[in-house]
């Protein structure tokens, strides 16, 4: 009797453990759905500017003052970033070779990471700008995961998604990001690709770029000069 007791209780357990999953995706397949329009209609919405970047990789000399400039603009915690610095080694002693790829987030005009927000907390601003409303966030990490450049995470100090917002507090003011600014080999060049006479859509346009994962279909409005080898 105790035995079968033990296995009706194990059953109905199980049977628990499914309805409560299915009813999870359930709700984060809504909220996907949710997100998606939201996508859409705020990317027809916003039809002024489309702000990005154009990163020249033959300027970067690694020497992460970007990195140090974003943490003391936003007062990231220790061991997490909004931007860094790839460090890549090549070659053999004595034809070796460093170099470097600065990483940030990618202002994606069709973003996974907004998409599958099952809250609206990730959504783009009036600026146009993949951003992040703390109030709405529940920490869920799934944008953290979606995102393919790995630029997103939660936040240790406020237990929310956090990440790059191309410093939009300073660009307001008529100001350059945080990262722009001190950057002192100028690799890193901030402006309006909707604007056809901006120093980032002459840069597109008279240079070969790259974007990271072309194939995902992502719109990353990060542009890369140079040798982009990961």
């Amino acid at each position: 009797m105790a035995e079968q007791k033990r296995k009706k209780q194990k059953k109905s357990l199980a049977c628990r453990r499914e309805f409560i999953a299915a009813t999870a995706l359930a709700g984060v397949g809504a909220g996907v759905a949710l997100a998606e329009g939201k996508v859409q209609a705020v990317a027809k919405a916003v039809k002024g500017k489309c702000y990005g970047m154009v990163i020249d990789l033959r300027r970067c000399i690694g020497c992460h003052a970007c990195t140090v400039a974003c943490k003391s603009e936003f007062n990231v915690p220790l061991g997490v970033w909004r931007a860094w610095v790839i460090v890549k080694e090549d070659g053999e002693y004595p034809h070796t070779r460093r170099s470097f790829i600065p990483k940030l987030c990618n202002n994606c005009r069709n973003s996974p990471c907004i998409k599958i927000c099952p809250t609206g907390a990730s959504h783009y601003n009036e600026d146009g700008i993949s951003s992040i409303d703390e109030k709405k966030c529940i920490g869920c990490k799934l944008c953290v995961g979606t995102c393919p450049y790995k630029q997103r995470f939660i936040n240790p100090d406020k237990k929310t998604a956090d990440k790059c917002t191309l410093c939009m507090h300073r660009v307001r003011k008529g100001l350059v990001p945080s990262c722009v600014n001190t950057c002192v080999g100028k690799a890193r060049i901030f402006g309006d690709f909707n604007d056809p006479d901006s120093e980032v859509s002459e840069l597109v346009r008279n240079n070969k770029v790259s974007v990271l994962r072309p194939d995902l279909g992502t719109k990353p409005q990060v542009y890369y000069i140079g040798n982009l080898d990961e």
